[in-house]
């Protein structure tokens, strides 16, 4: 590959890499969207899309409803007219959004989730597999993990006004994808949705995404909170979102990220220098005019919502924060374990172990089987305070 001589924006990158993928991988890219760059490429790929005015994302069979939440809104125009724009999912229900025949690979996907997005619950299954390769509470999914909206804007998870969720994870599956939302609430949910995708060829060295959801309240281990365990495979790891709420006054992100692979033990084969090290900021994230947390949001990382956003080391004080590994895969062959320090400071300069609120969400491909995921937690523990 030739070396690039100048920066360029990060889709430019994407774009300069699709070129540069050898004929023998060309398999791999067939209907994928890998960067501005390769949209003149001619693919025998065909596109499909699922949404509520095509559920099953058949050529020639959208908006054809005559029933649907719209109706009365076209009762005089009648069908083709916004009839079934959206689905209500009843409260303790689970609802499949989409069931796709591959191969494939999901290119995108929009919604705008009503009620208590920690409730309301995501889960991909791939290929017939039993147990789901993504669950993951909707909002922490797309990086809204308190609840409120906060606007992201990132290659790989954008939220927009007032609470359009949109993903861009490429998601690969050879025989079969299934999606559900499970709205756990005792109330009915509004559920806007597209998933855009296409149906292609896929190389025998693609791997399946997958995501998890963790959360502790407080801490199970004073100082220390396990992102990702029990990962067996190969693959590699490409994105961390958090919410994390401090119970410690003053500064609270010492702590070093450590990805223990293909047999480490004791000591990780990488470890970082601090949490706003890892989320690419410095300094506390603080901003040198204001003293306050100063929010950012860049194509890879970002500090996408502080809350109140207006106070500074203050107990009680939310953050969401996100890290996409995609210039930079963490490459695992066997085994992948993840954790972070929480870590603050106590008198005399020295370090103190926290005993903070923190849920994640790991993103990272591999091979399958994987194995199973711990249990998410009940819906009393899921909820915020």
């Amino acid at each position: 590959m030739k070396p690039i001589r100048c920066l360029l924006p990060a889709l430019c990158m994407l774009a300069w890499c699709a070129a540069e993928v050898p004929a023998a991988h060309a398999a791999a890219f067939n209907g994928l969207n890998t960067g501005l760059g390769n949209l003149y490429r001619l693919s025998p790929a065909q596109s499909r899309s699922i949404s509520p005015e095509n559920f099953t994302g058949e050529k020639g069979k959208a908006g054809m409803a005559t029933e649907g939440t719209g109706k009365n809104a076209a009762r005089e125009l009648g069908q083709t007219w916004k009839v079934s724009p959206s689905v209500r999912i009843k409260g303790r229900t689970t609802f499949t959004l989409a069931e796709i025949d591959g191969p494939g690979c999901i290119q995108s996907i929009w919604m705008t989730p009503t009620g208590v997005w920690r409730w309301s619950i995501l889960r991909f299954y791939w290929d017939d597999e039993p147990e789901p390769s993504i669950e993951c509470p909707v909002g922490d999914f797309f990086g809204c993990g308190w609840g409120k909206y906060a606007q992201l804007s990132s290659l790989a998870v954008c939220v927009n006004p007032g609470s359009a969720f949109n993903c861009y994870w490429q998601m690969p599956f050879r025989r079969k994808c299934r999606i559900t939302m499970e709205n756990l609430d005792d109330n009915d949910m509004v559920l806007y949705y597209q998933v855009n995708y296409t149906l292609t060829s896929i190389g025998r060295d693609a791997a399946y995404l997958h995501a998890q959801f963790r959360r502790e309240d407080r801490l199970k281990s004073k100082g220390m909170y396990t992102i990702l365990d029990g990962v067996k495979g190969r693959g590699q790891y490409v994105g961390t979102y958090m919410a994390w709420e401090v119970h410690s006054p003053g500064w609270w992100g010492e702590g070093e990220i450590k990805f223990f692979m293909d047999g480490d033990k004791e000591f990780p084969t990488i470890c970082g220098t601090g949490t706003e090290d890892y989320f690419c900021g410095s300094y506390n994230f603080e901003n040198r005019e204001t003293k306050k947390y100063q929010v950012f949001c860049t194509p890879y990382t970002g500090l996408c919502q502080v809350l109140p956003p207006d106070q500074t080391y203050q107990v009680g004080q939310r953050f969401g924060l996100y890290r996409w590994h995609i210039t930079d895969p963490i490459r695992f062959e066997q085994d992948l374990k993840v954790t972070i320090q929480a870590l603050g400071w106590q008198s005399e300069h020295r370090y103190l172990q926290l005993e903070d609120d923190i849920s994640s969400v790991a993103f990272w491909y591999q091979t399958e089987p994987h194995q199973n995921f711990p249990a998410l937690p009940p819906k009393e523990a899921l909820a915020l305070d």
